[in-house]
């Protein structure tokens, strides 16, 4: 298996179905609680553990996905109220690297992502299906409309929960 992805990587050709979008949106309101349950009982060594060689310790993937989801629900919002907006992109990578990631609670961040996936949640299930054929422009991957970003953010937080849980599982702290 490939560590960096333990759930395989995220196919960007996949064709989104309109009725595939209640469950990739099941998928992104399950994320909160899949993530609190993935890092549940681990000790400050654990957290401090990366998951895998070369990769972010449990506590900087904790503190990654409120950070990246936050950008994304941004973009979500700016395609539903623009015409193809330009969006930023941003160095996660340095985000990580920052003090609040390496060594901020845990429950900050996990508070953080629950009320955002509440409001994002609320705002997708309110959307028409015109709504999911707009786009925002995003300077590495092209022209991204939303059926595509709630499939590639329904896989990233899926995605992260792996990283923790397949950890875990490798180093038999279930």
């Amino acid at each position: 298996m490939d560590l960096r992805y333990p759930i395989g990587p995220f196919d960007s050709e996949a064709v989104i179905k309109p009725e595939d979008r209640f469950e990739l949106i099941a998928q992104i309101a399950e994320t909160p609680a899949k993530l609190r349950a993935a890092v549940a009982g681990l000790n400050e060594e654990q957290l401090e553990t990366p998951y895998r060689p070369g990769g972010w310790t449990v506590r900087q993937v904790v503190h990654h996905v409120p950070d990246s989801h936050i950008n994304s629900y941004m973009r979500f919002k700016l395609a539903a109220t623009e015409d193809q907006p330009q969006i930023r992109t941003y160095h996660e990578e340095r985000w990580a690297e920052l003090p609040d990631a390496r060594t901020g609670p845990l429950e900050i961040s996990l508070n953080l992502l629950d009320w955002l996936h509440q409001r994002w949640v609320l705002f997708l299930r309110s959307l028409n299906e015109e709504d999911f054929r707009k786009s925002f422009q995003h300077p590495e991957w092209g022209l991204v409309n939303l059926d595509q970003a709630i499939a590639m953010y329904a896989w990233h937080g899926r995605h992260h929960v792996a990283h923790i849980t397949s950890l875990r599982e490798r180093n038999g702290w279930n």
